[in-house]
């Protein structure tokens, strides 16, 4: 058998400056190391290596060249590979796709040897993989390629490892899912909480930076929310420093239920059901690539994206409705796959001296005209709309820092009044995307849009909502300097009042012990405009966590809430989980309507 090295980027024993981005898991097959210095090359990532067999072995790395979607120039996105000092070629400047380039054939002696991944510009280059092999032919390209060879050559363990039984199992970390797994924890269940990143929050963690929108303890139930009172953020704001979003009072409110495990870093993979029911997930370590089980009862997708839903079967959602499908007067006559977008944010900051920025020739074609001219990527730096939210989610990241490095480049070296620039420089680019809407499961009961504008009201009506029917459309001025590339969004608002939701839009209607709670609940794409802020997602999770208590209680599902059971749940709601002897931080700001963009939006 020919001899062949695997190396997986996210197992290298230092990444220097390199940043692992996971956020991709199910589409690139595993976390790669990103080159995001912002315009200066970061330092070395480095591992050590052995080899078992003295040869001569052709190297190939798995990566892509991520503006050439857009640009035929000569793309940033490059790196050198060196093996014990000897540089084995530039890489990252081929194909816009995944793929294995091919670099120089070396010999290599049996034993140790070092191996360091070189970034040449800081303009997020990437790579997945590295592998050394003796045979000539280079790997065969795809996904599940891929994952053969990666479990041919590593030395995973094929079984899962069993790591616990729970009552409920919540898989996401956003504010809804950590509010699901406090609620749940508080009230008795013992609740596993599974994040595939290595920071709490989703949305309102530092990684994305988006402040909290909607309002707290308000409607038929005004003791909900003080939950997300006790570990929020007590200053508000879109793409500002990290601190402002306090990572660690989150991460700190989980830990002190001694209820809640965590499973930070661990993205689920798999189900396995018994009849319409989830019997357990299988979890991979979004770095080392280890697996393990975990069981339980009652599970919620919390994910945003319904990621435990689909491995799970249930139906879903994307994009538009037509007018047909539920009667709601705003629907397009024919469905599409229009969703609201994702941001990725950035600010600047300033100098006491001049700083200089790369006059960029691969980026967009920015001019006096379609420049902005702005010191921060606000909320409406929306790109993707028309794309699709999870098969292109990479390429709609990428071109959310195409387009800000591009207006900063012709800010910085070709603007008219770049002197106003002179001593500003980036100070934070995101590199994780911040996104608005992708899959919504389908529950027993979908909310529309003239249940809001009609203001019906339901049985079961539960947390209130607090924002606008807030749509997002490509802003039609940027449309015709950029179409079909549209990068920046505008808001249609339309008013509405506090509104309760019903439970049912809180469970799957086919998977019988799945919740939901978050931006993947069961509504249409119009409705999603007035639940999707993260005030009102955080109090979804708090009556989910308490739902399923109630359900561990008395051995019943999810629909049995609804059935049998919803008076209980009512005087929960009534109770809420939250303290109220801490100060109060969440003040509400109403968005403004005569504002071309708000802040909050």
């Amino acid at each position: 058998m020919t001899t062949s090295i695997l190396i997986p980027a996210s197992i290298f024993d230092s990444y220097g400056g390199w940043s692992a981005d996971s956020q991709f898991f199910d589409i690139v097959g595993s976390t790669f190391l990103l080159a995001h210095g912002i315009g200066t090359p970061v330092e070395d990532a480095t591992t050590s290596f052995n080899v078992p067999t003295e040869g001569d072995y052709n190297i190939f790395v798995r990566t892509r060249n991520w503006t050439a979607y857009w640009s035929q120039k000569a793309t940033p996105g490059i790196f050198e590979i060196i093996v014990d000092g000897c540089n084995l070629g530039i890489f990252g400047n081929q194909h816009s796709e995944w793929h294995w380039q091919r670099g120089a054939k070396l010999h290599l002696t049996a034993g140790m040897h070092s191996l360091a991944v070189h970034d040449l510009t800081g303009f997020d280059g990437r790579f997945d993989a590295i592998l050394f092999t003796m045979s000539n032919v280079a790997p065969k390209e795809g996904l599940a390629e891929y994952k053969t060879l990666r479990k041919r050559l590593t030395l995973l363990p094929s079984t899962p490892k069993r790591s616990g039984s729970f009552d409920f199992v919540v898989v996401g970390g956003g504010v809804a899912g950590i509010c699901a797994a406090i609620a749940a924890a508080r009230t008795g269940s013992r609740v596993a909480l599974i994040q595939d990143r290595y920071t709490l929050g989703g949305n309102n963690s530092s990684e994305i930076r988006v402040g909290l929108g909607g309002r707290l303890n308000i409607g038929l139930y005004p003791s909900l929310g003080y939950l997300l009172n006790e570990f929020a953020p007590s200053t508000k704001g879109n793409a500002r420093p990290a601190e402002v979003y306090e990572d660690d009072k989150k991460l700190a409110a989980v830990l002190a239920e001694k209820r809640i495990t965590l499973f930070l870093g661990y993205r689920v993979t798999a189900v396995s059901k018994k009849g319409n029911k989830i019997c357990s997930v299988v979890a991979t370590k979004t770095t080392k690539l280890n697996q393990i089980r975990i069981h339980g009862r009652l599970f919620a997708d919390c994910t945003g994206d319904a990621v435990l839903g689909v491995l799970a079967g249930a139906k879903w959602h994307m994009g538009r409705e037509a007018k047909s499908e539920y009667g709601e007067i705003s629907a397009p006559d024919t469905a599409d796959g229009m969703t609201m977008g994702a941001s990725l944010q950035w600010y600047c900051l300033e100098d006491s001296v001049a700083r200089s920025f790369p006059d960029i020739d691969w980026g967009l074609n920015i001019d006096e005209k379609s420049v902005q001219v702005v010191r921060r990527g606000q909320w409406y730096w929306e790109v993707g709309m028309r794309d699709d939210q999870i098969a292109d989610a990479e390429r709609i990241r990428d071109y959310g820092m195409y387009v800000a490095y591009s207006n900063w480049a012709y800010l910085k070296n070709r603007y008219s009044k770049k002197e106003d620039y002179a001593n500003s420089y980036l100070g934070w680019v995101s590199y994780v995307a911040g996104k608005r809407e992708s899959r919504r499961i389908l529950g027993e009961f979908v909310l529309k849009e003239q249940d809001l504008k009609q203001n019906i009201i339901y049985p079961d009506g539960s947390v209130s909502t607090s924002w606008y029917i807030d749509q997002h459309y490509p802003d039609p001025e940027n449309s015709k300097l950029f179409p079909g590339q549209e990068y920046l969004s505008c808001g249609h608002l339309d008013p509405l009042g506090f509104y309760p939701i019903p439970y049912r839009c809180f469970y799957s209607k086919d998977i019988e012990n799945m919740f939901m709670a978050g931006r993947n609940i069961s509504v249409s794409h119009i409705a999603l405009g007035t639940v999707r802020v993260m005030r009102t997602t955080a109090m979804m999770g708090e009556v989910v966590g308490m739902a399923a208590t109630i359900a561990r209680r008395r051995k019943a599902l999810p629909r049995d809430i609804y059935t049998t059971y919803l008076e209980e749940l009512k005087n929960m709601m009534r109770k809420g989980v939250g303290r109220t002897d801490l100060p109060y931080t969440q003040i509400y700001t109403l968005i403004d309507t005569t504002a071309a963009r708000s802040e909050d939006c």
